[in-house]
């Protein structure tokens, strides 16, 4: 059986893809053919729904942690990533319904964990820096854990924005449902928080 990796493994980049492999079917079997009031509902102002959330998806894995990852291969710290859109997706929604963001996520991650297994990255290659415009230096052992814990992040931020649609039908249930009191992942970061990713 296998165990989940200590804190001074080294990084496992097959369970990182087996994990980021996956996100596409977990966002389709929760999101295709739910109603548009569902998906285009948000928990308040300046925050995103899950439609948004499946552009903002998207765009990551057009712009940012591939290209980043090649980025650390190519220049190291010499040249700094570019910074993220954060509100890139909104140009990846632009005219297309969600079962049409849907379809164009499963395909783009294939394609990006394809060409993310062609560069036969080993070990030694996790150790290798690059240069974050608001972190500083980053290994790309950390680039590729925080590619997959962003896609979690998203998931309990959809998850999270569905609930929220029943805040006040499951009456004082609310004080036993965890996902209700979660602290918003959606709203813009703070002035002390980086505002690229």
């Amino acid at each position: 059986m296998n165990q989940p990796p200590s804190h001074n493994a080294p990084h496992d980049l097959s369970m990182t893809i087996s994990l980021l492999a996956r996100t596409p079917a977990a966002l389709d079997a929760l999101l295709r053919n739910l109603p548009e009031e569902w998906t285009h509902r948000r928990e308040g102002e300046s925050t995103w729904n899950a439609f948004e959330i499946v552009g903002h998806l998207i765009h990551g894995d057009r712009t940012d942690w591939l290209a980043r990852t090649k980025m650390i291969l190519e220049f190291g710290e010499s040249r700094p990533f570019v910074p993220f859109d954060r509100w890139g997706q909104q140009r990846e929604i632009q005219g297309k319904s969600l079962p049409q963001l849907l379809d164009e996520f499963s395909s783009l991650r294939a394609r990006k964990l394809e060409e993310l297994r062609a560069l036969h990255l080993q070990p030694a290659d996790m150790n290798r820096t690059g240069t974050h415009p608001a972190l500083g230096r980053v290994t790309l052992a950390q680039l590729l854990s925080a590619w997959a814990v962003h896609d979690l992040t998203h998931l309990h931020q959809i998850t999270r924005v569905l609930a929220h649609q029943y805040r006040e039908d499951v009456g004082p249930w609310s004080a036993y449902l965890g996902v209700l009191q979660c602290a918003g992942h959606s709203a813009p970061p703070k002035a002390s928080t980086p505002a690229s990713g």
